[in-house]
């Protein structure tokens, strides 16, 4: 495959993000020049690359608006639910259990781990946020915690083996022409080893900053999206408990254990249709609008009106808050993927470039015979791909490399497909792209999504290497 200008200069561009990232320092600004420079350079018009520094942010918001949703909806159903005094009601429960951070970190984990395996993560993320990280909080555990262990359960252990929905696998498998139970199993395995190994190596990492049970860590915490909206109805007092509190304490749980359960048995049984991934989200979304309404209502009929919309405001500048930074660098990486590009780029999808994946592909064959070297080259690729935001988009690619290498160099195509999926979703699903749905994770936990991937970076790194030498040697 012929590299041309564009191609080198995205593959600069990215080598420049990365190291800027490595030197902590903003991304943003690298991120919209070399979008500049690849539109003008592919393009060869000057004029057409100023364009597509907003095309590629309007492509990337559009692209990651579900997330400003969930996270609008879900913080304006909070800004209602503390008007009630519910807040603090609705945690209660947990607090018996989740006596200290250490406790609530594991809790934490347990929960997202077994709702996103089912589910996906993109229904836990709101679900676990909305619940449990003002619990953990108050318990102790830093908010970062609390989005660590979500992220890493969530978008890294589970996604990245999606072993009962099993579409990763699938994706893997069938590009590889292997065998979808065996790799499912595999990557099963593989899975767990870079999660218990991430998970607890965060929790060494994180143990020093736990801090004993106060409500003043809770106060501190709500305190972080309310800076600018200190005046409320009550003007700026604290608000008094209503008489509904124990209502809508009871009534937001049961309800999202009613989704939990609706969606378990559309995934179990013929009963209703099977609700996956977005369509989980969306219905959480959904439930959370009609509690939102719901809880102005009772807590002021005549002023309902005015609250709800003020709630979302609220929920929406948070949001875009919290996700903002992120637009401009997701478009330069949607830049990487042909059918983004085309409408980023202004071309026809069928003459669109891809120029991640076809760096990826033209650099295969430096790739040595030997197992090791080949089990983790597929997993370099496999981050590489995943740079895109989306852990899903390069499993084709690793599955196809890892059919063409398998049996060149004595490691069974499964093995060397599962490597892939593992290099592929804990990078790109969520745990250490920033663009990706780890932005929501760091909404909900209100930290900086920027600081996640910095406090998840060697835990993840190092569960990847590791699962990588014990795949190789196992399987």
């Amino acid at each position: 495959m012929e590299l041309t200008a564009a191609h080198w200069m995205y593959l600069i561009g990215t080598c420049l993000i990365i190291l800027t990232m490595l030197f902590r320092q903003n991304i943003v600004v690298p991120s919209i020049i070399v979008t500049f420079l690849v539109g003008w350079i592919f393009t060869g018009s000057f004029t057409v690359g100023l364009q597509t520094i907003f095309n590629a942010s309007l492509v990337a918001a559009g692209e990651l608006f579900n997330i400003f949703l969930i996270i609008a909806i879900m913080t304006a159903l909070l800004h209602s639910l503390k008007s009630l005094g519910t807040d603090e009601q609705m945690i209660t429960p947990f607090q018996r259990v989740m006596k200290n951070g250490h406790i609530s970190y594991w809790i934490i984990i347990l929960v997202t781990y077994v709702i996103s395996l089912f589910f996906w993560p993109t229904p836990a993320v709101p679900l676990v946020g909305a619940l449990l990280i003002p619990v953990a909080v108050r318990a102790g555990l830093p908010p970062i915690g609390s989005a660590i262990a979500i992220s890493l359960a969530g978008q890294g252990m589970a996604l990245s083996s999606d072993y009962v929905i099993q579409i990763a696998p699938t994706l893997t498998a069938t590009a590889a022409a292997a065998d979808v139970s065996i790799l499912a199993d595999r990557a099963f395995v593989l899975s767990l080893i870079t999660g218990i190994t991430a998970i607890v190596l965060a929790y060494v990492f994180l143990r020093k900053h736990i801090l004993k049970p106060s409500n003043s860590h809770l106060t501190a915490w709500e305190k972080i999206d309310q800076s600018e909206d200190q005046q409320d109805d009550s003007g700026g007092d604290p608000q008094q408990k209503s008489k509904y509190s124990l209502l809508f304490a009871i009534l937001v749980p049961v309800t999202f254990l009613i989704i939990i359960v609706y969606m378990f048995l559309g995934k179990f049984t013929d009963i209703i249709p099977a609700i996956e991934g977005g369509t989980g989200a969306a219905l959480i979304g959904g439930a959370s609008a009609i509690l939102l309404i719901a809880a102005a209502m009772f807590k002021n009929m005549r002023s309902s009106l005015s609250n709800v919309s003020d709630n979302l405001v609220k929920g929406f500048l948070f949001a875009f808050k919290a996700m903002g930074p992120v637009i401009p660098i997701a478009g330069f990486f949607f830049i990487g993927s042909g059918e983004l590009s085309s409408r980023i780029l202004g071309t026809p999808v069928d003459n669109s470039p891809s120029f991640l994946f076809d760096l990826v592909v033209s650099g295969q064959q430096f790739i040595p015979e030997s197992a090791f070297i080949a089990g983790f080259g597929i997993l370099i690729i496999g981050m590489i791909t995943g740079l895109d935001g989306s852990g899903f988009s390069g499993l084709p690619l690793v599955g196809s490399l890892s059919g063409a290498l398998g049996e060149s160099v004595g490691v069974d195509v499964e093995t060397l497909a599962a490597i892939g999926q593992m290099g592929s979703v804990w990078i790109g699903g969520g745990t250490l792209i920033a663009w990706s749905s780890l932005v929501a994770v760091a909404g909900f936990a209100k930290v900086p999504v920027m600081e996640l991937v910095r406090k998840s970076f060697f835990p993840v790194m190092i569960g990847l290497v590791l699962s990588t030498i014990i795949g190789l040697w196992i399987f």
